[in-house]
């Protein structure tokens, strides 16, 4: 027998889903639902952090809550990759037309709202090892945050490191406000002769920090993917590498891998 916290959640998930009340649409007060269940202020609130933990709605502090707008969804195809270094070399009247966010959401290029962030900073033990190079070393560090202007949270949470000795020959690349780059990074190093010859992605999962949390507009236990992207030249070196922390709630990551025939 359904416990009284879960028939009021069923009652409000079905008038959701049912568009008595729609996205962006306020639910009645926990008094209002006290109220008309006859049950207790507990069991009301259970019931909403139910829905909430489903991402079905949210709570907006002292104003009240709300059917949340579904999210924009993210397809992370690993064909990017070479979609990507196929628009490297190209015009930049082509590379102006679209970008990574666009080919993963389907969306224009003026529906988004981007930023970037620079700053020169060392290698840390962890970043060093990672890019093969020794503690100290000058990077770049770049930020970068993609929105969908509808919405109110990034797609993902991306910081970026280049080896400053390795791109400083062009100045253009030490300046944030070049950003958004047309054709990305692969064309950034393209300017400075840089080829990428393979890209190496290592995922893991864990709960989000509650400033990651708050950033992406996550539900209560929603989960977040962490992907560290190393992307290695022609001289087998590497050359950038991101962390990336992606939404478990409104990306799915695809993988094709073509085998050879016998």
């Amino acid at each position: 027998m359904a416990k009284a916290y879960e028939k009021i959640a069923d009652d409000l998930r079905e008038q959701i889903r049912a568009g008595r009340y729609a996205p962006g649409d306020r639910l009645p007060s926990e008094a209002d639902l006290i109220k008309s269940s006859g049950r207790s202020g507990p069991t009301v609130q259970q019931a909403l952090r139910v829905l909430q933990a489903e991402g079905l709605i949210e709570k907006r502090h002292g104003v009240g809550t709300f059917v949340r707008q579904p999210r924009t969804r993210v397809l992370r195809h690993n064909a990017r990759h070479q979609w990507e270094k196929d628009r490297a070399r190209a015009p930049k009247k082509q590379r102006l037309e679209t970008g990574a966010t666009e080919h993963d959401t389907g969306l224009e290029i003026n529906d988004l709202v981007f930023h970037a962030s620079y700053r020169e900073t060392k290698a840390t033990r962890d970043i060093g090892e990672a890019m093969g190079v020794p503690e100290g070393t000058p990077l770049v560090e770049r930020t970068y945050r993609t929105r969908y202007s509808a919405e109110r949270n990034p797609f993902n949470l991306v910081t970026s490191y280049l080896i400053k000795s390795l791109v400083e020959a062009n100045p253009d690349l030490l300046d944030e406000t070049n950003e958004p780059w047309p054709g990305g990074t692969m064309n950034q190093l393209h300017t400075v002769g840089i080829e990428i010859d393979r890209i190496e992605e290592r995922i893991t999962a864990r709960p989000p920090s509650s400033e990651e949390a708050e950033e992406l507009g996550l539900p209560p236990g929603t989960a977040v993917l962490v992907l560290r992207k190393t992307q290695y030249d022609t001289e087998d070196r590497v050359v950038e590498m991101s962390d990336i922390t992606i939404p478990g709630d409104r990306t799915e990551m695809l993988f094709t891998t073509h085998l050879e025939r016998w």
